[in-house]
């Protein structure tokens, strides 16, 4: 059966970059996809006798064209797995992408903010449909390879759902492609301590400090028992990713020691999450 890839999202946030990837990783890739072709690629790759089994077809502008690339997608389900990435980023980021290169912006409106404002809202059907949203504000390309590497090449070694837990700080905002966020700013922060503020939360003496904190166990129970309500569900959906952010002031700290936690909770219920902190050099 074959495995179709749509890369789509915001220009300027690294969809040619996201194929490259794609490609070294031995997919068959077709760039500037029209989305009133994609099925006609789908009937040559399922023809029998074809070689072709991984094809990401690029899809760029795709917004105003939503109930033809909804309609694609029906048809490619029926012919194979079909997965949908969507790349983003900050609008400040996105301006300064297309300052440095002094490219127009393909929406072409009266400046480069209306443009991305323009795009995202004709996006934002897309974006709710997709598998997997990355985030590339803060990504340089080759942080971007390594993203796609884990969350594609992993989830075709077998496994049902990647799972990613990723910390952050709240004041550095909160990451555009997480599926649930958690909170964890009501424990008192490891900061205000003298001996734990250089220190981050991979650290033994911060662990120690944030787990010994009486609301802090029985928040990770809490979520705890919320996984295992919520993972075997999305499974059963069949969501092929699942992105989980917990976030306190900084993402030095508590986040990074409660991260670490529920990847490990995560692991007891038989998955194999990437656990990523964000913010912890920041």
């Amino acid at each position: 059966m074959a495995d179709f890839l749509i890369i789509t999202g915001l220009s300027g946030a690294g969809r040619s970059q996201a194929a490259d990837t794609f490609e070294d990783l031995g997919w068959f890739v077709v760039d500037n996809m029209p989305t009133a072709l994609i099925t006609k690629v789908a009937e040559l790759v399922t023809t029998p006798g074809s070689e072709t089994q991984r094809v990401a077809l690029v899809v760029g502008r795709a917004g105003g064209h939503y109930d033809e690339l909804a309609g694609a997608l029906v048809q490619l389900r029926k012919t194979g797995r079909v997965r949908v990435l969507y790349l983003e980023a900050a609008d400040d980021v996105l301006v300064r992408r297309f300052e440095n290169t002094r490219r127009r912006h393909p929406q072409n409106a009266e400046g480069v903010s209306e443009s991305i404002v323009l795009e995202r809202d004709l996006l934002q059907p897309i974006r709710e449909i997709a598998d997997v949203v990355i985030d590339t504000s803060d990504l340089n390309v080759h942080q971007l390879r390594d993203r796609i590497i884990e969350l594609f090449a992993k989830n075709e070694a077998g496994e049902s759902m990647q799972i990613s837990v990723v910390s952050f700080g709240f004041k550095h905002g909160i990451p555009l492609d997480v599926d649930n966020v958690f909170d964890c700013r009501f424990l008192p922060n490891p900061h205000w301590v003298d001996d734990l503020r250089p220190l981050t939360g991979l650290e033994s003496q911060v662990r120690d400090y944030v787990l010994n904190q009486p609301d802090s166990r029985q928040f990770l129970s809490k979520i705890d028992d919320l996984l295992g309500l919520l993972l075997p569900a999305y499974v059963k959906e069949g969501k092929s990713y699942l992105s989980i952010g917990i976030g306190c002031t900084g993402g030095h700290h508590r986040s990074v020691v409660l991260a670490e936690e529920i990847g490990m909770a995560i692991r007891r219920r038989g998955f194999d999450p990437i656990v990523n902190h964000r913010d912890i050099d920041k």
